[in-house]
């Protein structure tokens, strides 16, 4: 393999970094190995998880995706959660814990004294200091009731890298309220809407603005609410365009997906990397 080639595909924008990076993987592990390239890639592809009987750790992921595995901590005992942040951790260095309890957080307090809980949005994170955040997402909620959801995207999105705009309680009960931080919202590359209720929120803010917006229907409400139903119906029925919905509660999804707008965003385009 020339590997000036591989470099000069990439700067030309005919190859993708993740492409050239898997090439030249391939290439290093077969003249490692002394094997052809097709079995090269098969071994590295059944080293891309880390076995632990009752957990396969995506350890790929984060080279696939650009972000690592998250942990989704309900349901697990304290023993395979502490075993599986272990892991996690001496590999990436930080850990983003999603759904977790306050009796789990104790428990793994124990082992890593440096993660941190947050009893809202019920994330368990290990995060490494100082992180650099890049571009803008703005998190909105029609009220506060929302805004455990809210949080659960907006740290989902910190974790991954990027700033968050928090707007809060600007539900279309009080439009003055959400018109008095339009322009904060405008300069987001993404937008994020968690509304219960009728779930209005998501379709006014996407007539507003020039973005990408995630609309999160929550499970607030009163009977005929339907534990969030008519939102998630509201909001998958909407008349404005450029709107996408996730699954009702849905924090996590919506602040990855944001993480990813926000990522493509920021990135230099194939021009400003060639000058």
């Amino acid at each position: 393999m020339n590997i000036q080639e591989v470099l000069k595909q990439v700067q030309e924008g005919t190859l993708s970094a993740e492409q050239a990076e898997a090439m030249l993987r391939e290439e290093h592990f077969a003249e490692k190995t002394d094997v052809g390239k097709t079995a090269a890639k098969k071994a590295l592809m059944e080293n891309d998880f880390a076995e632990m009987g009752y957990a396969k750790l995506d350890t790929d992921r984060k080279r696939r995706t650009g972000f690592a595995e998250v942990v989704f901590c309900s349901g697990k005992s304290v023993e395979q959660l502490v075993s599986i942040y272990r892991r996690i951790y001496d590999t990436e260095g930080e850990v983003l814990g999603t759904r977790a309890s306050k009796e789990q957080y104790e428990e793994v307090r124990r082992i890593f004294s440096d993660v941190s809980y947050d009893a809202a949005s019920r994330i368990l994170k290990i995060e490494k200091p100082d992180k650099e955040r890049i571009g803008k997402i703005a998190v909105c909620t029609a009220g506060t009731a929302d805004i455990p959801v809210a949080e659960e995207a907006a740290q989902t999105a910190e974790f991954f890298g990027m700033r968050v705009e928090r707007v809060y309680d600007v539900g279309v009960s009080g439009l003055h309220r959400l018109l008095s931080r339009l322009d904060t919202i405008r300069t987001a590359n993404c937008v994020i809407t968690a509304a219960g209720m009728e779930g209005a929120l998501a379709s006014v803010i996407g007539g507003l603005v020039s973005v990408p917006v995630i609309a999160v229907p929550t499970s607030v409400g009163y009977g005929a609410n339907f534990g969030g139903v008519s939102a998630l119906l509201t909001m998958i029925n909407s008349c404005a365009n450029g709107v996408a919905t996730v699954n009702i509660d849905n924090g996590y999804g919506a602040g990855y997906l944001a993480a990813q707008i926000n990522r493509l965003a920021c990135r230099p385009s194939h021009r400003d990397a060639a000058e």
